[in-house]
C-alpha cells in the first residue's frame, strides 16, 4: 500500500478480453488498484482507454499491463497441422478455412506502445512473461512509473529483482489465465500460491504480491500471513457488471463446470488455465497441434464466434482460476471491499 499509494492491498488482475477501463476505475474508486490489460488493444483503443482512466482516476493509483513475450517466427507446417486438426469443426459450422487470416492477436510491449503510454505516465506498469528490452524498461522508469512483473518460480523472482522491479507478483498454479513463466516452459516447475509466496518472500528484498486461488478475505489474510504485501485477484471480478465477460463465460462461471479447470495451450499456444470445455476435451489440453504463443488464436476465432452465436462455449477460452467459489454478480467495489474486510486501510 505504501509503495503503490493504494488504500487497500488489492490489485485487480488485468484480464484481456473480459474487461476495459470501467472495471479498473471501479476498483480504484473502492480503494484498490485497478488494472487495464493492453496486450490485445490497438494503438487507438489503448489511447482511448488510457484517456478514460486518467480522466476519472482522480489521483488514485492504477496499473496498465503489457505482455513481454518474444514473438515467434511463423511456422507454416505447424499452422497447416493446426488447421487440419480443426477441419472437422470448420465443416460442422460451414466455415471456409481458406478465408481465415493468420495473426498473433497479442503483441509484446514495444516502442509504439511506449509512445502511446508516455504522455499518460501511469503510476504503475506491470508485465507478464518477464520484462521488455532494457531500453524500453528504462523509458518506463523514466516516467516515474512503478514496475511490477509476474514470477512463477523463485528463479524468476530473483531474475526480476536483479533487473530492478519495484514488486513481484508471485503467480501460483491456481491462477486463471496465462502462466507468466518466462525462464522455462517446464510445467513441473510450477507450484501453488501458498507454497510459492513464502519461498519468494524469503528470497527477495522487494514486496511480493500473491496471485492465484485468492477469492475472499480469508485468502487475502492467509497470503499476508505468509509474507505477501498484497494480493492480485482476477477470477472474483469476472461476474461484476463492470466486466465485459461474455454471456457463455458468465454462465459457465455460475455452473458446476467451473470446478473443473485445466492448463491448456489450445486457445493461444501459451499455457493458460480455464474451465474445461468441448475443445479442450476433444483436442487435448496440452497435447495438441496448437502453434507457439500467441499464434494459435486466429484459427480458432471463427469457431468461437459461430459457437457463441448458438449460445455454446465450445471454443471460448473460459479463463478462470481454480477457486471460482466467490464469483458473484455484484459491483466491483463490493468485491474489492469484501476482499479487504478486516484489513487496515492507509
Amino acid at each position: 500500500m505504501q509503495l503503490l499509494g493504494a488504500r487497500l492491498p488489492v490489485i485487480q488482475a488485468p484480464m484481456a478480453g473480459v474487461q476495459d477501463s470501467a472495471l479498473a476505475l471501479a476498483v480504484c474508486e473502492a480503494g484498490g488498484v485497478g488494472s487495464l490489460p493492453a496486450a490485445t488493444l490497438s494503438t487507438d483503443d489503448l489511447f482511448s482507454e488510457l484517456t478514460a482512466i486518467r480522466g476519472q482516476a482522480n489521483g488514485r493509483p492504477w496499473n496498465v499491463n503489457f505482455f513481454a513475450h518474444r514473438s515467434p517466427a511463423p511456422n507454416e507446417n505447424r499452422e497447416r497441422a493446426w488447421r487440419a486438426s480443426l477441419a472437422p469443426y470448420y465443416a460442422e459450422y460451414d466455415i471456409d478455412a481458406a478465408s481465415i487470416p493468420t495473426g498473433a492477436g497479442r503483441r509484446p510491449f514495444d516502442a509504439q506502445a511506449a509512445g502511446v503510454l508516455e504522455p499518460f505516465r501511469p503510476p504503475i506498469v506491470s508485465f507478464h512473461f518477464g520484462l521488455p528490452a532494457p531500453e524500453l524498461l528504462a523509458r518506463v522508469r523514466g516516467w516515474g512509473s512503478k514496475v511490477i512483473s509476474s514470477a512463477t518460480t523463485v528463479e524468476e523472482a530473483l531474475w526480476l529483482q536483479d533487473r530492478g522491479v519495484d514488486a513481484i507478483i508471485a503467480q501460483g498454479l491456481e491462477a486463471g489465465g496465462h502462466r507468466g513463466y518466462f525462464l522455462t516452459r517446464d510445467l513441473t516447475t510450477q507450484t501453488g500460491t501458498f507454497a510459492l509466496v513464502p519461498q519468494i518472500a524469503r528470497a527477495v528484498r522487494v514486496p511480493v504480491i500473491a496471485a492465484g486461488g485468492i477469492a475472499d478475505s480469508r485468502g487475502v489474510a492467509a497470503a499476508l500471513a505468509l509474507g505477501a504485501a498484497g494480493v492480485q485477484v482476477g477470477t472474483a471480478y469476472l461476474l461484476c457488471p463492470e466486466a465485459t465477460t461474455r454471456p457463455v463465460h458468465r454462465a459457465a462461471l455460475q455452473s458446476e463446470v467451473a470446478r473443473h479447470t485445466a492448463l491448456t495451450t489450445l486457445f493461444t499456444g501459451g499455457a493458460a488455465r480455464g474451465i474445461v470445455n468441448r475443445a479442450m476435451r476433444e483436442l487435448g489440453t496440452l497435447d495438441n497441434e496448437a502453434p507457439a504463443f500467441p499464434l494459435a488464436a486466429a484459427a480458432l476465432a471463427p469457431l468461437r464466434a459461430a459457437a457463441e452465436k448458438q449460445g455454446r462455449n465450445d471454443f471460448t477460452p473460459l479463463w478462470s482460476g481454480q477457486n471460482a467459489s466467490a464469483c458473484r454478480a455484484v459491483p466491483a467495489a463490493e468485491v474489492t471491499r469484501a476482499l479487504a474486510q478486516g484489513l487496515r486501510e492507509i
